[in-house]
């Protein structure tokens, strides 16, 4: 595990561990607390591993959990699905390569053209590599610079997007910062990734909070609620799919 995961996987360990309380785990009330949340020692009894070797995983000491161990770590920090999952990704041992901007093959961007409704690709990066007409009109992609077409950098640091989003703004951005976190952390230490980072921590003074949570969420359908300046109110859903060619292609459409 390289260090850059393994810090993740420690900060990770331990933002779930201050967010509990005793009595949420079924612990007894042990005194005044200086800090927040369940103590070391308590989820390493509560997992049935050592302290110790507990403490090292959240200092990002170089230890390799079993699978058996990282889901009695899920159940004692009562970890959502998502969550579990995410730690299960931290613990393995990472692709060694560094990232390269993804192509879109031609098929899908005849597809995406080809669509009615508001479509785009984005990669692992969520830079926007393709996108419609009807895209155009609702998000300007094209009248942004190259290094500005992604879609963190757009919601985050561009007054354009924020008051697009409106009201609804901080509600979108900080679900996309959790969303991002499940890829992110999987390249830790990337030298894109920490170049997105620094660019988002700069742009948007809400996002070192957001970030630092360590908040993690899947990518689901939904709905997005929006002030366009020339069409009004707009409430559109959108679902994302995976590319077959490339899985690190998500394809967004809006209906």
């Amino acid at each position: 595990m390289t260090l850059s995961r393994q810090k993740e996987l420690a900060d990770f360990l331990r933002s779930r561990r201050e967010r509990l309380t005793p009595k949420a785990v079924g612990l007894p009330p042990a005194g005044r607390r200086r800090t927040p949340g369940l103590r070391r020692e308590e989820v390493a009894q509560l997992a049935g591993i050592g302290v110790d070797w507990y403490v090292r995983l959240e200092q990002g000491r170089s230890v390799s959990p079993s699978a058996a161990t990282i889901d009695a770590l899920a159940r004692a920090l009562k970890l959502s699905e998502i969550e579990q999952a995410h730690l299960r990704a931290l613990a393995q041992a990472p692709d060694a390569r560094l990232f390269t901007p993804e192509t879109v093959p031609e098929t899908l961007k005849a597809v995406v053209e080809s669509l009615n409704q508001p479509a785009y690709v984005t990669g692992r990066l969520w830079d926007v590599l393709a996108w419609n007409a009807a895209a155009e009109d609702i998000f300007a992609f094209g009248r942004l610079a190259p290094g500005d077409r992604n879609t963190l950098i757009t919601v985050l640091t561009k007054p354009r997007s924020r008051a697009l989003f409106g009201e609804h703004w901080a509600e979108e951005a900080r679900r996309m910062v959790a969303q991002f976190r499940a890829s992110h952390d999987l390249w830790a230490g990337d030298p894109a990734f920490q170049a997105l980072l620094a660019r988002l921590r700069e742009g948007c003074p809400d996002f070192a909070g957001w970030w630092d949570a360590h908040d993690v969420r899947a990518a689901t359908a939904g709905r997005k609620r929006m002030t366009h300046p020339e069409k009004g109110a707009l409430s559109l859903r959108y679902a994302t799919f995976q590319s077959n060619d490339d899985p690190g292609l998500k394809l967004v459409i809006y209906c």
